[in-house]
């Protein structure tokens, strides 16, 4: 089977960093004839990675064009760098990562392209570390997105401190902590755990999973809890799997369904 999908490598300048980032957009068949406006899926990277992954590390290489075709979907991939949690470091001016996305990600992708440029149109999910920058990013942002998911995300930041792997982590995180990349406190301030207070507010749809056999899935557990608690509307499910591409693969389809019935209840509405 062949898909007509369209994937471009964007070239995105980060004035907030002083340089300039790619990112792939993945256009649907059906976009080079229309004249109307497309909604737009964030979808971001894991740490250790980066903006192509999506499209070269699932087992079916052609798993994004093929829901961006099937779901009438512009699907954007940014560059996250490989460990900076999409957030705005306090200590370093070149890993800006929550402004770029927020700002100059999106401006420059409905500047290109014919999208809804307003958050009716716009959602947001990822993997990993991209799990906790789309729950994240979307919490501090309600303005931008309409919705929001989470795979196997890095939900509780802290949770890396308590694993063998420690050392590691507070090496990686120096970009973004500096010479507080080892303290706990720094963590739980930027973790999503302690977002529920926005989250409750906001009550922006979510979508939320995790392998079972995932290390992460004690703090994703731990999220869906205190979200049942604080009467959080929100779609948590477990699945069969671990930390892989595999379960990536077979979790992102869901992500899109559950997006898709929002989308298109917003562009109903929106026509009335």
């Amino acid at each position: 089977m062949s898909y007509a999908a369209k994937v471009d490598t964007l070239q995105i300048a980060s004035t907030s960093m002083g340089k300039t980032y790619k990112a792939a957009v993945v256009l649907p068949a059906s976009y080079a004839k229309s004249k109307t406006k497309f909604p737009v899926m964030y979808l971001l990277h894991g740490a250790y990675g980066h903006f192509s992954d999506w499209l070269k590390n699932t087992p079916n290489k052609k798993l994004v064009q093929s829901l961006s075709d099937q779901y009438n979907l512009i699907i954007v991939m940014p560059e996250g760098e490989t460990f900076s949690f999409y957030i705005d470091s306090p200590v370093n001016k070149e890993s800006q990562f929550e402004t770029f996305i927020t700002q100059e990600v999106i401006q420059k992708v409905d500047q290109t392209y014919k999208t809804i440029s307003n958050r009716t149109g716009r959602v947001i999910t990822g993997l990993s570390m991209g799990g906790h920058g789309a729950l994240y990013l979307s919490a501090r942002h309600p303005d931008l997105f309409c919705a929001a998911g989470s795979m196997s995300g890095a939900v509780d930041m802290g949770t890396m401190l308590n694993r063998e792997s420690s050392a590691q982590v507070v090496k990686l995180m120096q970009p973004v902590f500096g010479d507080k990349s080892g303290s706990t406190e720094m963590y739980q301030q930027h973790a999503v755990m302690g977002m529920l207070d926005k989250i409750k507010v906001n009550k922006l749809p979510l979508v939320i999973d995790c392998g079972v056999d995932d290390f992460l899935i004690e703090p994703n557990r731990e999220l869906h809890r205190r979200l049942v608690y604080n009467k959080v509307d929100h779609d948590y499910t477990e699945r069969p799997g671990a930390h892989t591409w595999d379960y990536w693969e077979n979790s992102l389809p869901y992500h899109v369904l559950f997006f898709n019935k929002i989308l298109l209840k917003n562009q109903l509405v929106t026509k009335k």
